[in-house]
C-alpha cells in the first residue's frame, strides 16, 4: 500500500516552540521558517535534505513524538478504507491538515503513530 509513498516528513511535538526553534535554527544551523500567514499554528517547518521537519507546540505523552509521516500523491481515504479492514487501529481518521491537506493517523502494532499525508488539491 505504501510501496509508492516516501517518507517525508517528520513531527515533533514540543513543549516550547520558541525553545526548539532557537535548538534547531541557531545551534544545528537549520533555516527554520513559521507557518504562512492563514495557517493554523503554533508551529515551524524546516528541511533537513528531503524530509520536512515540523514542530507543533502541544502537549505529547512518551512515545507520542516524533511521528513519521508518509507523503502521499492521492488516494488517502482508500488508503484508510484499507488500513481499517486490516484491523489497523486508527487513531486520527482522515481529517484536514493546518496547510488545507489531508492526514490520517494509525498505530503500529508496538503503538507507534505513523501518519498519512496528501497536498491540498490531490485526488481523494
Amino acid at each position: 500500500m505504501l510501496a509508492q509513498s516516501r517518507l517525508d516528513t517528520v513531527v515533533l511535538f514540543v513543549s516550547s516552540l520558541a525553545r526548539s526553534v532557537a535548538f534547531y535554527r541557531d545551534t544545528l544551523g537549520l533555516a527554520v521558517t513559521p507557518p504562512a500567514e492563514g495557517h493554523e499554528g503554533p508551529y515551524a517547518t524546516t528541511t533537513a535534505g528531503a524530509v520536512t521537519l515540523v514542530f507543533i507546540e502541544r502537549p505529547a505523552r512518551a512515545g507520542e513524538s516524533p511521528v513519521l509521516v508518509f507523503g502521499l500523491d492521492g488516494g488517502i481515504d482508500r488508503c484508510a478504507e484499507r488500513l481499517a479492514g486490516q484491523g489497523v487501529e486508527i487513531v486520527v481518521p482522515v481529517s484536514e491538515a493546518p496547510d488545507g491537506g489531508l492526514t490520517l493517523d494509525f498505530l503500529d502494532p508496538d503503538g507507534t503513530v505513523l501518519s498519512l499525508y496528501q497536498p491540498p488539491g490531490a485526488p481523494r
